[in-house]
């Protein structure tokens, strides 16, 4: 049974003592970040290293949304818009080619899981940090365009993650710095931003928001909230394997390893960890143990999800691509 952990490393080559470390701490997964991005050989290689230490296909997850937030940058990967912009001007079926396109380069250099789509819908309030990545402000937009991006990136044999559940779009603070409040009535969260992840309930794995929702945990954050988890899998629907985001955030309290403790007794089933320290991580996999029996059977299924590729023409496919912007931006 792996560690109920996915971890990311220091730098663009696995070192030795981050071998064994891994090799002890058997996270389920890895993510990457700039900071293990030089060229499309050297990040081969490095995905190839960070599973060969552990025994297995361990799933390698990055965040590739476009825009801002894109660790696969220019000049050996292609530039994105930033979602919002996109769906504004080539509308929400323009995520599944933007989507199928990023799955090949990204598996090209054995990523098979990408923390995408953004399933938060934007207000006016919406902090910045966030606003332009999500994909609208309308619910029936961000569906439409949550869907398209998802079954893009499943084509390319690359796993979506949505996030962040159960909906982070009324955030007016960046959660990476402060705790997020929300103060909206739940019959107001259920009628919008819980129903866009009612939608995509049948996607194979969801991130959490560190976030407080006043209606239903006023105490804690999402990714802390026992009540909020109840409502992810019970109202929401999803069954997926739940991970956490990133513990060294600031909206949370308290050392790692207590963050990490209350997320997995909430309910999470994997704790996610980014800055590929040792201290920290060793913290974190302390804390969250292996996976438990269910969270091994919701991993187990989503990465039963995690096909080869369908067959296509990637010429054709970003022609097509090219086509569709080219005749939004004069449309």
């Amino acid at each position: 049974m792996a560690g109920a952990t996915i971890l990311g490393c220091d730098g663009p080559v696995l070192m030795a003592d981050e071998a064994a470390f891994f090799r002890e701490a058997d996270p389920w997964g890895f993510i990457l970040f700039a900071r293990n991005v030089e060229n499309p050989e050297q990040l081969r290689r490095l995905t190839e290293d960070l599973r060969a230490v552990v025994g297995r296909e361990a799933p390698v997850l990055v965040d590739q949304e476009g825009g801002r937030v894109q660790r696969l940058r220019s000049p050996h990967w292609r530039e994105w818009l930033p979602a919002l912009e996109q769906v504004t001007l080539a509308g929400p079926g323009s995520m599944r080619l933007r989507a199928r396109i990023m799955a090949a380069e990204l598996r090209a250099v054995g990523i098979d899981v990408v923390c995408a789509p953004v399933v938060d819908i934007a207000g006016e309030d919406t902090h910045p940090f966030l606003r332009n990545r999500c994909y609208g402000e309308e619910l029936a937009t961000v569906v439409a365009a949550g869907r398209a991006a998802a079954e893009g990136f499943l084509q390319g044999g690359v796993l979506p993650v949505m996030k962040h559940m159960p909906g982070h779009g009324r955030g007016t603070l960046d959660s990476h710095l402060q705790l997020p409040r929300v103060s909206a009535p739940k019959s107001v969260l259920d009628a919008n931003d819980f129903v866009a992840f009612r939608a995509l309930a049948d996607l194979p794995m969801a991130m959490t928001a560190h976030i407080v929702f006043d209606a239903i945990d006023p105490e804690r954050p999402a990714t802390q909230s026992p009540e909020v988890i109840r409502v992810i899998r019970e109202e929401i629907g999803f069954a997926g394997l739940l991970i956490t985001d990133d513990l060294n955030m600031q909206a949370l309290a308290g050392t790692l390893g207590e963050r990490t403790a209350a997320a997995m007794a909430a309910g999470c089933d994997v704790a996610l960890q980014c800055n590929g320290k040792p201290d920290d991580m060793a913290a974190v996999v302390a804390a969250a143990g292996r996976l438990s029996p269910q969270a091994e059977a919701r991993a187990a299924a989503a990465l039963l999800r995690r096909g080869p590729p369908e067959s296509v023409d990637m010429g054709a496919l970003a022609a097509e691509f090219e086509s569709v912007m080219a005749g939004a931006a004069h449309g």
